[in-house]
């Protein structure tokens, strides 16, 4: 496994991060209706958690949202059981419904501020090491959001702090209250970055690596359309996840070119076609750690291996070639 520093901080993280969206438990879907119906529960998913270990994995990304707070219970107890606190780096979020009443969702004080001490107790530690925002909340000012993340770095409940996938305007104006008011920075960006969806490209990308801010992608893979021919086969995901069909639903023609070129170049190196698909990313300046998910063990494999399948121009020239423009996704 290889590590970088987190953007400009200190902080260490393998260059694959574990997305613990999988873990949890599948009948927990009141929250998110459709969205986990698909998850792992804590036996499953604690021979896919100790294989992320194995393989030097120290970075497990997750949410408070996720299997409707079971997820951050699953990790936290696995690994507080399996390895000590300092050694590894436990990211979460906040922002999604987790109540139905006015203020059981949201980035205002008083949500932040509530559901932090909840995610402390579900992942069984003092401290977060990166708190993050889950998407902008556009009825709370973003001064409040800002001030409260500062709060919660400066009691020693939360190390860093993270941005999600937003325009890159406020990005830049959310830096840019942080550096006028002295409060703590965002240091990360989970943005939606992979071969199917380059529109980070245009402004996101280029403002991070100038503030030196960490690019962490989520959804790496494409939701696996990214590790296998085009429409070969369907999985529970991929018949149950409303949210990620709907994200790549207007752009098929245009995607379908991308991965029979990915196909193509894997076919010829002889690699699965997963190790192709976060090779590229992994090669692009800006990206830290890809989020990647696992809910079989060749998932872990292929996502390590990739670290050594390093591409060539010519290779990454050839997959970018049939990109075509897509509509913004993934801001909400």
């Amino acid at each position: 496994m290889e590590y970088l520093n987190l953007g400009h901080t200190g902080l260490k993280v393998s260059r694959i991060c574990l997305g613990c969206m999988t873990y949890g438990s599948p009948s927990r879907g009141k929250i998110l209706p459709g969205r986990q119906a698909w998850a792992l529960n804590e036996a499953e998913s604690q021979p896919l958690l100790r294989q992320a270990l194995d393989l030097g994995i120290n970075f497990f990304d997750t949410a408070n949202v996720y299997s409707g707070g079971e997820s951050e219970a699953v990790v936290g107890r696995f690994l507080k059981a399996n390895v000590r606190r300092e050694s590894v780096v436990i990211a979460t979020k906040v922002h999604g419904v987790m109540r139905e009443e006015p203020n059981g969702r949201g980035l205002s004080r008083k949500a932040i501020l509530f559901e932090l001490d909840q995610s402390l107790k579900r992942l069984e530690t003092d401290y977060v090491d990166l708190y993050q925002i889950h998407r902008w909340d556009y009825e709370t000012p973003i001064e409040e959001t800002l001030e409260s993340l500062h709060d919660v770095v400066k009691a020693g409940k939360v190390r860093y702090i993270g941005a999600p996938s937003m325009y890159a305007w406020q990005f830049a104006k959310a830096l840019y209250l942080s550096d006028r008011h002295g409060w703590t920075r965002f240091v990360s960006m989970q943005n939606h970055y992979n071969l199917l969806y380059r529109e980070e490209e245009r402004e996101m990308i280029g403002l991070c690596r100038a503030e030196g801010v960490a690019v962490i992608p989520w959804s790496p893979l494409a939701r696996g359309r990214l590790t296998r021919a085009w429409k070969a086969e369907t999985t529970s995901r991929t018949e149950t996840d409303a949210f990620g069909n709907r994200m790549y639903s207007q752009t098929e023609e245009a995607d379908r070119k991308v991965v029979d070129r990915l196909g193509e170049i894997a076919e010829k190196r002889g690699i699965p076609r997963a190790q192709v698909a976060l090779a590229w990313l992994l090669a692009k300046p800006a990206v830290t750690a890809p989020i990647v998910g696992a809910s079989k063990p060749h998932h872990l494999e292929d996502a390590a291996a990739a670290l050594s399948a390093q591409l060539t121009p010519e290779e990454m020239k050839a997959l970018e070639e049939p990109y075509m423009p897509h509509p913004v996704l993934g801001f909400s």
